[in-house]
């Protein structure tokens, strides 16, 4: 078979040279990733290829690119590049979090016989209120102190 028979099998049928079409068997968010074909290359048509209808005919440029796009998905009939839709973490779940780390250094503090610093106490109360939905006003946490443990201060017996 010649070059000029391969390429009349799917002159026929499928208009483009390049297409993209809907790989179902991998999603990127619910949606599918684009599988790319250059029909050219097969002596016949192969059993999984979908009708040209079905698929996405790409310009030389854009089968060009197209290992260069990342996240690409099929959706409202193109090739579109996902886009993670981003999840916001409430402040209070924020605040629960901090609470761990909170815990961590009182646990730290009491094995080194320390005690936290004014600026520590007043984070572990503003945490603390958003935490238990208190404070209803705050937009983001307070930043952690920069010292966070001091040695207790001496005590002196008189005797």
């Amino acid at each position: 078979m010649s070059e000029n028979n391969t390429a009349l099998w799917w002159s026929a049928t499928y208009p483009q040279r390049y297409y993209a079409y809907a790989n179902t068997a991998y999603r990127l968010g619910g949606y599918p990733t684009p599988g790319y074909v250059d029909v050219a290359m097969f002596a016949a048509l192969p059993t999984w290829l979908p009708a040209a209808s079905d698929m996405i005919a790409l310009t030389e440029a854009a089968w060009a690119t197209r290992s260069s796009a990342v996240n690409q998905i099929i959706k409202d009939a193109g090739i579109q590049t996902y886009d993670a839709p981003v999840v916001v973490v409430p402040l209070a779940t924020q605040a629960t979090t901090a609470q761990a780390w909170i815990q961590q250094q009182a646990n730290l503090a009491a094995a080194m016989g320390e005690v936290f610093t004014a600026d520590m106490k007043a984070y572990v109360t503003a945490i603390s209120a958003i935490a238990s939905g208190a404070d209803t006003t705050s937009k983001a946490l307070p930043a952690q102190p920069a010292q966070v443990m001091v040695a207790p201060a001496a005590t002196t017996t008189t005797g």
